[in-house]
């Protein structure tokens, strides 16, 4: 006989699950989609009506209404975004007066400028950290450095618009791929928000820890101009970053809102591998807990934006 005492169950008081409330019904589920008979509208549709099937269509809608009332939709990505090939989707929003503004890390920077000099990016950290080669790629951090030291002496521009208009005087190669180029020649503002030290440039002997100091803190007056706008109906997209641009993010909205810009009624979301505090506080609950709405969407970035991309583009047909 067991020395434990087990509770009596038959006493439990059931409902029916007719009274129940309910949060799924077969009307919800995925439909099967036919590729030989149906468009794409269709394959949106045949999602299922359940988290993330359900709210990826509402930021689809967000967005485009976002556009039709000429309201921001900013792009903030991460390094990742560009390294994966994602650049010419990007640059066919801006293209199309979708996205209207972006910001980057300094490591997104990087790859866009060597993709659009070089034709190449990336490199294998695990292999070359051995022998201290990782990161001294001697052309990029020169064409990066030198820009940004010239243009803080000699221009009043920012981190992204000088190395844009670089990449454009150089008549860069792929300069059609590079963000940067592109969002400047469309007259969409762009800001590279760079935390001195975790870029590979800082650690090349042409790095100018003052001008890349000055250069990142223009670009972020000039995000805080594009953010105060946001209210109301605006949308913030962070694509891959964990840390600097959600950081970077909030502290712009705070001077938007210290200025007397009533920033609410918003959306923002964030696309990651997983889930991250600073996304997660500083982009999806905290700027939207008095107004607006917030959104996580974990996935891989070489499948989620493309997808977004394509389900946006369908909508506007």
């Amino acid at each position: 006989m067991s020395r434990f005492k087990q509770i009596d169950l038959s006493r439990i008081r059931t409902i029916s699950i007719a009274e129940r409330k309910s949060m799924v019904t077969p009307r919800r589920f995925a439909r099967v989609f036919d590729p030989k008979k149906e468009s794409f509208s269709r394959f949106i549709a045949s999602l299922p009506s359940i988290l993330v099937g359900e709210e990826l269509r509402t930021i689809v809608e967000d967005i485009v209404n976002a556009r039709r009332k000429r309201k921001p939709v900013v792009m903030l990505i991460g390094a990742h975004v560009v390294k994966v090939g994602l650049s010419p989707l990007i640059i066919d929003l801006i293209k199309r007066n979708i996205v209207s503004a972006v910001g980057m890390n300094g490591a997104a920077a990087i790859h866009d400028v060597e993709t659009a000099m070089w034709g190449k990016t990336s490199e294998d950290v695990a292999e070359h950290i051995k022998d201290g080669r990782f990161g001294m790629s001697r052309e990029t951090g020169e064409f990066i450095n030198t820009a940004l030291k010239t243009a803080s002496v000699y221009g009043d521009e920012g981190f992204g618009e000088a190395i844009a208009k670089e990449i454009i005087r150089r008549k860069a190669k792929n300069r059609k791929l590079s963000i940067l180029a592109e969002a400047y020649r469309h007259d969409v503002p762009t800001s590279v928000h760079v935390a001195i030290g975790t870029d590979i440039i800082h650690q090349q002997p042409s790095m100018d820890g003052a001008a890349t100091g000055e250069m990142t803190f223009r670009d972020f007056k000039v995000l805080c101009s594009v953010v105060k706008d946001l209210h109301p109906g605006g949308v913030v997209l962070n694509v891959g970053s964990a840390v600097v641009l959600p950081e970077v993010f909030l502290k712009a909205l705070t001077v938007a809102r210290n200025l007397g810009h009533p920033v609410r009624k918003f959306t923002t979301v964030t696309f990651d591998m997983l889930r991250h505090y600073r996304p997660m506080m500083n982009v999806v609950e905290r700027p939207t807990q008095d107004g607006g709405r917030g959104y996580y969407i974990t996935g891989h970035h070489e499948i989620m934006i493309p997808l977004l991309c394509a389900m946006i583009k369908d909508r506007l047909r």
